[in-house]
């Protein structure tokens, strides 16, 4: 009798834990509605609040939306802060570090810019996102040896991507490497007839 009783209440526990579970997957699909609503309307502070009464510190998903919506309201440290959360909770998932990038770049963080594609890099060494970004970085800073190995893997992967080329016509030009560079403003002309820069940088190799 005993063991039936014991058993017995383990059946109810998981029965109230699994209604628990399902009321609480309810109430957080009714906020993320009603966040989803606010947002599109372009009331981000209020989008924020729907979210507030279903927030867990250890929801990655509650986290990520968090750090989208003050980006959005332009609270950029709290953006910073609730995508760095989530990137706690899951260090492997790219997408809240590409979120990051956003607020950091509204506040010209560049060096954290810089480090979060270093990072998507070591996860997903072929994104070509991450690529060409940290590319462009490393170009503006004149570090024109690293920007030509990241933009060189854009274009191999995205043979026509303009904007790879180009970024790779203008590195190979700054490094001396004319022939290359003729190349590739050539076939930037191709994909683009008449490109102001391509034209630009044929000019200056002539």
């Amino acid at each position: 009798m005993e063991t039936l009783k014991k058993i017995s209440l383990i059946v109810i526990l998981g029965l109230m834990a699994t209604f628990a579970q399902a009321q609480s997957q309810t109430a957080m699909q009714a906020a993320f509605s009603k966040s989803y609503e606010s947002e599109q309307a372009g009331k981000y502070t209020t989008a924020i609040n729907d979210l507030k009464p279903v927030y867990k510190a250890d929801s990655y998903f509650v986290n990520i939306r968090m750090g989208w919506l003050y980006y959005l309201a332009k609270q950029y440290a709290e953006s910073i802060k609730y995508y760095n959360m989530a990137i706690a909770l899951k260090p492997y998932a790219i997408e809240a570090r590409f979120g990051c990038v956003k607020p950091l770049s509204a506040i010209e963080s560049w060096e954290n810019v810089k480090t979060q594609y270093i990072q998507i890099l070591k996860i997903d060494p072929q994104n070509t996102l991450a690529n060409y970004w940290l590319g462009v970085i490393y170009y503006n800073r004149k570090s024109y040896a690293a920007a030509e190995k990241l933009f060189e893997k854009v274009v191999n992967l995205y043979p026509l991507d303009y904007e790879s080329i180009i970024m790779l016509a203008w590195t190979k030009l700054n490094l001396g490497k004319s022939p290359d560079a003729k190349v590739l403003f050539y076939q930037a002309l191709v994909i683009r007839p008449n490109d102001s820069s391509a034209l630009s940088g044929i000019k200056q190799l002539k």
